[in-house]
């Protein structure tokens, strides 16, 4: 028997990843956070799969039912939102099931701050503005944030920033932040990032607090902030320019061409299919 840490994604059920969704089909085990996880991404799950709300179950708990699917010869389905790798608490999990002779696999998933972004059509890195995204969070009742990696200190890079579970303090974040980013840099929220009450609202550090209420961006709330996010025009990346060469493509120094004319460029020399001889 297995146990699979699978990523559930940041909250819609069609965005677990297709091996995600498989290895949950498969199961006859499983345990979901609840508090976190949508009912509806329990359609994948087999229909005779014994399912557990973990919410309810504190760790030792949580090892007894490890310890009886391994009796019973039976793989387990251990979802977590979003990416098992950030704020899972999956390590104590595994710590555990390394001490009880039992094997497991990670299965990535979506994260709630790449939701967030979605949700809000933007891009966290940007040519010549950032290239860095620090992902934290504020102090909570079930684990401190070391001294360290305070707010105030990661802003001091100017990088782009996605803050989890921000809603109720966001007095203190914004105070941080302002102390080292401009009042005027781009800031938004996004209440259950891709769920169906999703929630988004953008503004700048400045502004943000006379806009909201503190009381409305409770819980499940994303804060990102960053130049990154300003729809000004900006540097454009190498990537895709005409005259960049990469191992993939030569620079062309022919005169820029009209749409139409690359349009019909590419009718006449369609893109190579996979096997094709070059």
């Amino acid at each position: 028997m297995k146990v699979y840490f699978i990523g559930a994604g940041p909250g819609a059920a069609d965005l677990i990843t297709l091996r995600g969704a498989r290895l949950l089909a498969a199961a006859r085990m499983v345990l979901y956070a609840g508090s976190l996880v949508p009912l509806e991404m329990l359609a994948h799950c087999h229909p005779e799969a014994e399912i557990f709300d973990t919410a309810q179950l504190d760790l030792e708990q949580q090892q007894a039912c490890y310890l009886r699917a391994q009796q019973q010869n039976l793989d387990v389905a251990r979802l977590h939102s979003g990416d098992p790798a950030i704020y899972g608490a999956t390590a104590e999990q595994m710590r555990r099931l390394e001490q009880l002779g039992i094997a497991y696999e990670i299965v990535p998933g979506v994260s709630s701050f790449t939701a967030a972004a979605a949700a809000l059509g933007t891009e966290l890195t940007r040519p010549a503005v950032t290239q860095s995204i620090v992902i934290t969070r504020v102090s909570g009742r079930a684990s401190a944030v070391p001294e360290l990696e305070a707010i105030e200190g990661w802003a001091r890079h100017r990088a782009s920033m996605c803050i989890f579970l921000s809603g109720p303090h966001l007095k203190k974040i914004v105070a941080d932040l302002l102390l080292h980013y401009p009042p005027q840099t781009p800031v938004a929220l996004v209440y259950r990032a891709s769920w169906p009450d999703q929630r988004c609202h953008r503004s700048t550090l400045e502004r943000l607090l006379s806009e909201v209420k503190v009381k409305d961006w409770q819980l499940t709330t994303m804060m990102l902030v960053g130049e990154a996010m300003a729809n000004a025009p900006g540097v454009e990346s190498s990537l895709y320019a005409a005259n960049f060469t990469h191992r993939f493509r030569r620079a062309s120094v022919r005169k820029r061409r009209s749409p139409a004319k690359v349009i019909a460029s590419v009718s006449e020399n369609p893109i190579p299919k996979p096997g094709d001889v070059a």
